[in-house]
């Protein structure tokens, strides 16, 4: 305790100032540096997204062909399309129960 007592006030006063002044340039680069990082984030959800919709876009013609057929052999087959719903709600079941 006995360093205190040479220290000043004043002493004392402009050291918290300064450090106080190093931590609000630290606040500042940390935040230029997030701000950089959001947009370079952001940036490559939306070139990601933009990539995803064009090749869905390009898709969606046989996906939708392949839909009707599905729906074709549907209506064509009840039987068959109830005895596989069956059995995958029965594999579903099984699952959700052995995990238990």
């Amino acid at each position: 305790m006995a360093w205190f007592s040479t220290l000043s006030d004043l002493d004392l006063d402009r050291q918290v100032a300064a450090l106080s002044r190093q931590l609000d340039d630290v606040r500042k680069a940390l935040a230029k540096r997030g701000d950089t990082y959001y947009e370079d984030g952001r940036e490559a959800a939306s070139d990601y997204y933009s990539h995803l919709a064009d090749r869905f876009h390009e898709a969606l013609p046989a996906i939708r062909r392949r839909g009707r057929a599905l729906e074709h052999t549907a209506r064509e087959h009840p039987a068959t399309v109830a005895a596989v719903g069956l059995v995958v709600v029965g594999l579903l079941a099984g699952l959700l129960i052995s995990r238990r």
